[in-house]
């Protein structure tokens, strides 16, 4: 099975990572790092870089599509490469799937228009303006060959979900123990309706961070002038 996990510059590592350990130990599964052009891309850390090791073009029909998110989501909600191959491949993939903002990518591909999805609980509004159901109160959303996961870690979850469905639950029991997978985290502050106002404000200004960076917010602010156009048209 082919898994085309997109990368593109300032993603967010872990939105993918987490998904890739979990593919990968699939026996017979061939995962590809897909770009417009092969070679690094740099993550929004600015420190990180990860390989493309497949072109757009070279990968024409995946089984499974998966577009992380990060502060470059709204760059590549825009790049109009990116969303052609999106249309042109996910009607045979087996699923097309997001993690946390990447979600944004499939919206604006059309691929998410009149169905329910989930993002990063700052950027749930933003899926409303693609005539998208935002969902708060999930992990995973699925709706026939299309799910998106909610933010960052939950990536790990939807990968489970997704060797689940192609592979059986007991493998994907098996994998879940490979990757010693059992979360206890020392704090409960992991969802909106478990955290107070003053964390979400810490987490919101944390954010800021990153989104804050000229390219990140020049690329936000276009896409929603284009989505306050479209409404308006």
């Amino acid at each position: 099975m082919q898994v085309a996990i997109v990368v593109y510059p300032d993603f967010t590592a872990l939105d993918f990572i987490g998904p890739y350990e979990v593919l990968r130990m699939v026996p017979g599964n061939e995962v590809r790092f897909v770009w417009k052009e092969t070679g690094p891309i740099t993550a929004d850390s600015g420190v990180l870089l990860v390989g493309a090791t497949h072109t757009f073009d070279e990968t024409t029909s995946p089984d499974i599509v998966l577009v992380p998110g990060g502060p470059g989501s709204s760059a590549a909600a825009l790049d109009d490469d990116m969303l052609t191959w999106l249309r042109k491949v996910s009607p045979g993939a087996t699923w097309t799937t997001s993690v946390c903002t990447g979600s944004l990518v499939l919206a604006a591909a059309g691929l998410l228009a009149g169905k329910r999805a989930t993002t990063h609980w700052t950027m749930l509004p933003a899926l409303r303006t693609y005539d998208v159901t935002p969902v708060s109160d999930q992990r995973i959303v699925h709706e026939g060959d299309i799910a998106t996961a909610a933010g960052v870690s939950a990536g790990i979850d939807l990968a489970l979900w997704l060797v689940g469905q192609t592979d059986g639950a007991a493998k994907a029991e098996a994998v879940q123990l490979m990757i010693e997978y059992d979360p206890q985290p020392p704090f409960d502050s992991g969802h909106t309706s478990k955290a107070s106002p003053a964390t979400k404000a810490r987490a919101v200004a944390l954010l800021g961070a990153d989104v804050l960076k000229p390219a990140p917010l020049k690329a936000a602010a276009r896409l929603l002038w284009n989505r306050a156009i479209a409404a308006v048209r």
